[in-house]
């Protein structure tokens, strides 16, 4: 079970999420969108979006500094477990509660304005549960996994970033998850289940970048006046040709 769990379902959803995203490009690149629904609604987005999205920026950079960075690296610049952990929680729950406003926000949006909820999908619907799971399973594990490791208890960064790393390195050990707490194997189990059902979602819009803006043509825009050039005529009459 230890390597079904940790070793196999993680590398199913990995392939899912890489096959995925070349699969919805190659036959789905009109559907490569987040579905704007800006028009239908503004006051609200301009809120709950920035909320979210900045949060998240903050809880993926939590995540790439407690995962791929070793322990030792930290140690060796003298930064200590207990001023690491708390710049950690203080960190990670800041951009946590960030996402988490900016989220129910978007969702109250989506389901109190009717163009922008006749537009949601059921795999909208799908992913907002996911990502609120995962995020709020991250944000208990933030303080209660730091509060185990002062305590002596567990260290993540000895159990589950090793795993991470081993399993980015296509040398998973599965005991490392095995013997992590619970809370720390929901998060990872759901965040996989997210990456498998990225492709087929809007996050999609994530690695989509607006490169060829800067090179595209001029857009031209056409006058409704019946008149030739960019120029008004004279007022007065028009003179009449003999």
């Amino acid at each position: 079970m230890d390597t079904f769990l940790w070793v196999i379902v993680p590398y199913l959803c990995l392939t899912t999420f890489v096959v995925g995203h070349f699969w919805r490009y190659r036959y789905d690149k009109f559907g490569w969108t987040t579905r704007s629904s800006q028009l239908y609604e503004n006051k609200l987005l301009r809120i709950g979006s920035p909320l979210f999205h900045f949060g998240m920026l903050g809880v993926v950079g939590g995540h790439i500094i407690g995962l791929l960075v070793p322990q030792s690296w930290t140690d060796a610049v003298g930064i200590s477990h207990e001023a690491y952990h708390v710049v950690a929680v203080t960190g990670g729950l800041l951009a946590g509660i960030m996402a988490v406003v900016g989220m129910v926000i978007l969702i109250y949006r989506r389901r109190t304005v009717g163009p922008v909820f006749s537009a949601t999908t059921v795999m909208d619907k799908v992913m907002y549960a996911f990502l609120a799971v995962v995020i709020v399973l991250g944000m208990w594990n933030t303080i209660a996994g730091s509060i185990m490791t002062i305590g002596g208890e567990y260290n993540y960064r000895e159990g589950v970033s090793v795993w991470y790393r081993s399993f980015l390195a296509f040398q998973p050990d599965a005991s490392l998850m095995a013997d992590a707490p619970l809370g720390f194997q929901l998060h990872a189990l759901v965040a996989f289940g997210l990456f498998a059902l990225w492709p087929f979602t809007r996050l999609v819009h994530v690695f989509s970048a607006p490169l060829g803006y800067v090179t595209r043509p001029y857009i031209v825009y056409r006058s409704r006046d019946d008149q030739l050039g960019s120029h008004r005529p004279r007022p007065g009459w028009d003179r009449i040709s003999q």
